[in-house]
C-alpha cells in the first residue's frame, strides 16, 4: 500500500511540474495560478496544497532538483584535468538535453533570472575552487574570468536550446571547454 502512495505522490507531482513548464511557456510566474496549474494538470486545488505552498514554492522545487542534479554531474569530475573536463561539459549538456523543455523554459529570456543566476553560482563556484586548488589563474582576477566563463557558457546552452539542439552534444561540449581551458590557463 505504501509504494502505491509513493507512486501516486510522484505522479501527482509530476503532472504539477508539467502544469507549471507548460504555463510558463505562455507566460510569467508571477501571472500563473493555482487554479491554472491544477486545471493543466487535471489536479484539485486540495491536492495542489497537499504539495506546494503556492505556484513559486512549486517553481523552487523544481529549480532545486535540477541544481541538485547539477551539483552531482560536477562532483564527479576533476575540472583541471582536460579530458575529465570535456567529459563533465558532455555530461552536463547530456542531462540539459535530457530535461530539454524544462531547461529552455526556465533559462528562457522572458522568465525570472533566478534559475540562471543560481547555475551560475553553483557553476562559478566550482570553477574557482578548481583554480583556486590548482592555481590555474590570478587570485585577483579569477572571480571576473569565472563570471566571464560562466556566463558565456550559459548563454552558449541557450542559444544551443533555442535553435532545438541543432548540434551535437560533442561539438557545444568541445567549444564551451576549449575557451575554459585556454583561459584558466592564462595566469
Amino acid at each position: 500500500m505504501n509504494k502505491k502512495l509513493d507512486r501516486r505522490k510522484k505522479y501527482t507531482r509530476m503532472v504539477l511540474k508539467d502544469g507549471l513548464m507548460t504555463l510558463l511557456k505562455a507566460k510569467p510566474l508571477s501571472s500563473i495560478t493555482v487554479k491554472e496549474i491544477c486545471e493543466q494538470a487535471d489536479i484539485n486545488r486540495s491536492t495542489f496544497y497537499a504539495h506546494y505552498r503556492d505556484p513559486f514554492d512549486l517553481m523552487e522545487q523544481i529549480e532545486e532538483e535540477i541544481i541538485v542534479d547539477l551539483n552531482m554531474y560536477l562532483n564527479q569530475y576533476n575540472f583541471t584535468r582536460e579530458e575529465e573536463s570535456l567529459q563533465m561539459t558532455e555530461k552536463l549538456l547530456e542531462y540539459i538535453a535530457s530535461k530539454y523543455d524544462t531547461c529552455q523554459t526556465l533559462l528562457n529570456e522572458n522568465n525570472d533570472p533566478s534559475f540562471e543566476r543560481r547555475i551560475m553560482d553553483v557553476a562559478q563556484q566550482f570553477l574557482m575552487t578548481s583554480w583556486t586548488d590548482h592555481q590555474a589563474i590570478d587570485t585577483n582576477i579569477s572571480e571576473y574570468a569565472g563570471s566571464f566563463l560562466v556566463g558565456g557558457g550559459i548563454y552558449v546552452i541557450k542559444h544551443w536550446l533555442a535553435n532545438n539542439m541543432d548540434q551535437p552534444v560533442e561539438q557545444i561540449a568541445r567549444l564551451i571547454n576549449s575557451i575554459t581551458i585556454h583561459t584558466g590557463d592564462s595566469k
